[in-house]
């Protein structure tokens, strides 16, 4: 039985129709990503299926007693609580409920035999466990220090900035797990890092939620179902972008000629997407056995940990500065010895690189670790505190959030002909201004607004459109994807793709610096590794190195235990947590198993033509969300206990 369903919706905004007799039916423990454009609907869609808007026509059903809630893009918290108090002020109902638990387990003590007693401690505990309560301080630890809130954590919210409080306002919804979770861009603000630990969070609560994300790995990673807005209406997709991709692009294919281009761009992203799903998949599995093997080898011989390490650091350090090829290409830029502190913070130092013609380099690391000011010193807009910049007689394209190239005052063709007329040179083409602006989905209806009135996400959009009528030897691009839906995204990489200039990346978005860059500049510790490899794969490499480290901890205790006498414990674990250290490895291998069975056979017609793609793959889904419970109540309870034995 559906929780929500949406019965012939309709919506319309003035002469624009949203939602045009739409229905969806919302099932348990679903991930729905819904994929559209900018303004076609995906927030109204969203907020018709919390209540807080009505339909024009249709019904919207929802099961009794279900709690939906949703993220807002502008949070309100009390002004006098700091980040903490924030946090515990959302979680209010599940530290009430576990003090009432409390407080009745004393009076069962003294009445063992009321009823009432029973049956309200039993509904107390079942909300509790539904909620994953029992242990929500550790959760509230978790995203104090991977939501990068800890050193806010004594601040007063209002003194915060607006990602700030988004980071708490989402952190704080997560946690208080309603059993429908609605979140609307949840990855804006969030550097890559927090982006996998809500991944890991989301994935492992294994709970109902629909969400809107430009962000392509993470709609993959998470989605079990698709759902495209277009035109006022809706089709449904199984699985991630990547099942998305694939589908939509067999849709174009048997549809008229004139998506003849659109179907290419397709083609193309599925292609690109098939190679690096499988590379990602190869290089884990790998890791994965890496590490197993490691941890039971470094037992007997610690020392092959400092091996590992040391491959590791190889694989990543491949970077190149010399060679015929590069020689003859032009040099743009040239760093010698760079270095720079902001607020007393070292952002890099002893940082040497070149730029040369037709590079693609992605600018990647934590937020705060300075690739803004790295970008700024290479544009002449602030001076390093030390080194030399070196930079040739070249043209700089250069797109931040602020939108510096374009008048907000003027309308679209304004913007684009100061000079009067319709028409501009791109590339020493001479277009119309309408025939250029309808490749970034601009109507011609838009050409006379001012652009005042644009949206931020159109604004960007129009922004980026302005910055490829230039004739540039470089762009410098700082957070070009921001606001920008996935459609634009790919004209934006398309843009890129063919750019014959060297290119400089900031960006958090995976998928995006994957397809367009060639090195990254990794910022790591105060200075800037230069690495050939894709974002992916070096976030892979730095998990690895995580895990390794983590080993190594685990050994160092476990020597220092023995060495030490035996302490006497003031605390022990529970019947249940014993029982999930004892069962719970067992019950994690068995279901892996299962995973790599139903894997393989969604890889062989002949077994998926027999069961069906659907039986199998709804399988997979719920061993998936099976183990992501699992692995998350084992190492919580693992962590517990040796924190008791150290």
């Amino acid at each position: 039985m559906a929780l929500i369903d949406l019965i012939d919706v309709s919506k319309r905004f003035g002469d624009k129709v949203v939602l045009d007799n739409v229905n969806f039916s919302i099932n348990a423990k679903e991930r729905i990503a819904i994929i559209g454009k900018n303004g076609d609907g995906k927030s109204t869609l969203m907020n018709i299926i919390s209540q807080s808007l009505a339909p024009d026509a249709g019904r919207v059903i929802k099961e009794g007693g279900l709690s939906v809630q949703m993220l807002s893009q502008t949070p309100k918290f009390d002004d006098s609580f700091d980040v903490r108090a924030a946090l515990k002020h959302e979680l209010k109902d599940i530290y009430a409920a576990r003090s009432e638990y409390e407080e009745l387990m004393l009076k069962m003590a003294v009445n063992p035999d009321d009823k009432e007693l029973h049956a309200r401690q039993d509904e107390l505990g079942k909300f509790i466990e539904s909620k994953e309560g029992w242990n929500i301080e550790n959760k509230v630890e978790r995203v104090l220090d991977s939501f990068a809130l800890r050193e806010f954590e004594h601040r007063l919210i209002a003194s915060l900035s607006g990602g700030e409080i988004r980071r708490v306002a989402l952190g704080a919804l997560i946690l208080k797990k309603p059993d429908i979770l609605l979140l609307d861009e949840p990855t804006n603000h969030l550097d890559v890092y927090m982006v996998r630990f809500l991944e890991e969070l989301l994935l492992g609560q294994n709970q109902t939620m629909i969400f809107i994300s430009h962000d392509r790995y993470f709609i993959d990673n998470l989605a079990t179902r698709s759902v495209e807005l277009d035109g006022g209406k809706l089709t449904f997709f199984d699985g991630g972008y990547a099942n998305y991709l694939d589908k939509k692009e067999q849709i174009l294919a048997s549809a008229l000629k004139s998506h003849d281009t659109l179907l290419k761009q397709l083609k193309a992203e599925e292609e690109w997407l098939r190679r690096g799903v499988r590379g990602r998949l190869k290089r884990n599995e790998g890791r994965k056995e890496r590490i197993l093997s490691m941890r039971e080898q470094a037992k007997k011989n610690p020392g092959i940990i400092r091996k590992v390490k040391l491959e590791l650091e190889r694989a990543t350090k491949s970077f190149n500065q010399g060679g015929l090829n590069q020689n003859r290409k032009k040099m743009l830029f040239e760093c010698e010895n760079l270095a720079k502190s902001m607020d007393g913070k070292l952002l890099f130092s002893g940082f040497n690189a070149r730029v040369l013609q037709g590079e693609r380099i992605g600018i990647v690391g934590p937020n705060g670790s300075g690739k803004t000011t790295l970008l700024k010193i290479l544009l002449g807009q602030i001076a390093p505190d030390s080194g030399v910049l070196k930079k040739g007689d070249i043209r700089i394209g250069y797109f931040d959030q602020h939108r510096t190239n374009i008048d907000e005052e003027k309308s679209l063709i304004e913007n684009f002909c100061p000079n009067g007329g319709d028409h501009i040179s791109v590339k020493g083409r001479s277009l119309h201004v309408y025939g250029y602006l309808k490749n970034f989905l601009f109507p011609k209806e838009f050409l006379d607004k001012p652009v005042s009135t644009l949206s931020g996400g159109e604004k960007n959009r129009l922004s980026l459109a302005k910055l490829f009528t230039g004739e540039f030897d470089c762009l410098i691009l700082d957070e070009p994807t921001n606001d920008l839906d996935i459609a634009t995204i790919n004209i934006l990489e398309e843009y890129l793709l063919s750019f014959e200039g060297a290119i400089l990346i900031v960006s958090h978005d995976r998928y995006f610096v994957d397809k367009i860059t060639n090195n990254l500049w990794a910022y790591e510790n105060g200075s800037i590794s230069q690495l050939v490899m894709e974002y992916s794969e070096y976030l892979e490499y730095e998990e690895e190195m995580k895990q390794i480290n983590a080993i190594e901890s685990e050994i160092s205790a476990n020597d220092e235990s023995l060495a030490e006498p035996a302490k006497k414990k003031t605390a022990k674990l529970s019947y249940k947590q014993q029982q999930i250290l004892d069962k719970h490895p067992e019950k994690i291998e068995a279901i892996e198993a299962r995973i790599a069975e139903l894997n393989h056979a969604l890889s062989d017609p002949k077994i998926y033509q027999e069961i069906g793609l659907q039986a199998l793959f709804e399988e997979l889904e719920d061993k998936k969300g099976e183990l992501g419970i699992l692995e998350k109540e084992y190492y919580e309870v693992l962590e517990f206990a040796q924190n008791l034995n150290s």
